[in-house]
Parts: C-alpha cells; structure tokens; sequence
C-alpha cells in the first residue's frame, strides 16, 4: 500500500501562477517486514485405504438390484461390502442377496443388514467381487493371504463374473514376485510332512516354507473358518509356470487348496496415484 507526501519546497504561490502539488508515492515498508508471497498448496496424498476405496466404488457400480453377489475377505472388500451395504440403506439398490466367503465378511454384512445365503441354495452367482495380493499381466491372481482363500475360490468359481479390486501396489510382473506369503490351506494332519514338500516342489525358485502363526509374537498356528492350517510360501523368484505350479500344488495329499487364482478374473480395477485403471483380458 502507497500514501501520498507532500514536496512544500517546490511551492510557488503567486497570483498569476496557480498553487501546483506534487506527490511522490511514499513506501510504508520497513526493512524488517518481508515481502508477500502466495504458496499453492500441494494435492494431498491419498493414502492406501484411500486408493482401495476408489477401487472398490468403482466396482460396485457393476452391481444392480436384484443380483446375487460373492461377497470377499479383505482390507478392500470391506470397503465393497460397507458400499454395498450403504447403497441398500438408501434405497439404490434392492433385492441383493450375498454370498460371503468369510465368517469376517458374514459378520460384517449381516451388521449391514445385507441379506445372506449360501451356494447350498445359490449355486449361481452373478458377480464377484474381491481384494487380491498380487496381480500379473494375464489378471491372474495371488490370493488368501487374509485366510479365506477356499471359500474365496468356491464361490468365484461360481460367479458368472469376477472383478477384483486392488491398489497399484499389488501390480506384479509374475506371481511370487513381491516376496510375500503365497499360501496353501492343508489339513492339521501331518502338516510338517507336507511344508517340507511344498518347499521341496520349488526349491529352484528359493521356496521357503513356513507354518502360519496367529501373530503377535504367539507360536499358536492359525486356523480357518474350514479348521484347516495354512502353509505361506515365499518366493525369491517368480513362478514362471502358474498353471503347472498349481497342478503339482493340488497333487499332494493333504493340500485343500492353494492361493493361485488362475485365469478366474473377468476385470481387475485398480487405484493408483494417477487414477483408476481398469485391466480386462
């Protein structure tokens, strides 16, 4: 802001010459104020829940009124199952009956007031949809490191179609390849006899075997909702052959099922810092 200052020593008032005025800009600044500036704030950064959420709305728009749904176990599904559940209480979707694949999503659902069956009774299902913790390029899949990865594929197994919903952290370039749990679900019975030969079956790979615990420092190992124990395999390397993996997976007694989600997936949503992506085949 300028004022105005007065220059009294130019003054020359006579009657012939009219009284002239002349005004110099005056700066009020001191030295010790600083200059203004103006800042623009960055976009904030979404945090991982914040990308699932993305993800996971995205997907329910696939869902209509009167669908039978396969409900999924996960940190994502959960988002998908509180979108559904919403979206019923508000009246935008009706008739929905879901299939869980958890006693976690059963809980969580039913707290919604989602309707539930069974594949007992809805052997048919018209849409999945599910969290994954890897996904390739051909959209197959690792999942089950939340547990529930026989349910989970029972019942996308019998889903017309499978969407899967992930954030871009999930994104590998071949199964295995983030270094964490791939799992199999096998009988309590003789399970060691059976760790040392899943680790047996990929050993080239650098397969290393190992019990799932329940967690926070306890050596008690971790049960299904099937009763079942879980053997996490973990990769120094990709598995080059899923399909051939998985094969000699099933073929161990004692095994129930493994954590490869092979050419399951109808479409696989993902949320990255860019936006939502939407991978099909």
């Amino acid at each position: 802001m300028a004022s105005l200052s007065l220059n009294l020593s130019s003054l020359h008032h006579t009657s012939s010459n009219p009284l002239i005025l002349r005004c110099t800009p005056l700066n009020l600044r001191t030295p010790s104020q600083k200059p203004f500036s103006i800042r623009s704030q960055a976009a904030p950064v979404l945090s991982q829940d914040d990308l699932k959420k993305l993800a996971a709305d995205k997907a329910v728009e696939s869902v209509k009124s009167g669908m039978i749904l396969g409900l999924g176990t996960g940190s994502t599904a959960a988002f998908v199952v509180d979108k559904i559940g919403q979206l019923l209480s508000t009246g935008q979707l009706s008739n929905i009956v879901g299939i869980p694949t958890s006693k976690r999503t059963q809980e969580q659902a039913a707290s919604l007031n989602i309707p539930l069956s069974t594949l007992d009774l809805h052997p048919r299902i018209d849409l999945a949809i599910d969290g994954a913790d890897e996904v390739d390029p051909n959209l197959d899949l690792v999942k089950g490191r939340g547990g529930a990865l026989l349910r989970e594929k029972m019942v996308e197994a019998a889903s017309s179609s499978f969407i899967v919903v992930a954030d871009d952290s999930k994104l590998v370039s071949g199964l295995g390849g983030s270094g964490l749990a791939m799992p199999v679900e096998v009988v309590q019975f003789c399970w060691k006899y059976n760790l040392v030969r899943l680790q047996g079956l990929f050993k080239e790979l650098g397969c290393e075997a190992k019990l799932r615990l329940v967690g926070d420092g306890s050596e008690k190992p971790y049960v299904t909702d099937n009763g079942n124990y879980i053997v996490d395999l973990y990769f120094k390397n990709p598995i080059k052959d899923g399909f051939g993996a998985g094969k000699e997976i099933s073929a161990l007694e004692g095994v129930v099922e493994h954590g490869l989600f092979l050419g399951m997936a109808t479409s696989v949503i993902i949320a990255g810092k860019t936006g939502i992506e939407v991978m099909t085949k």
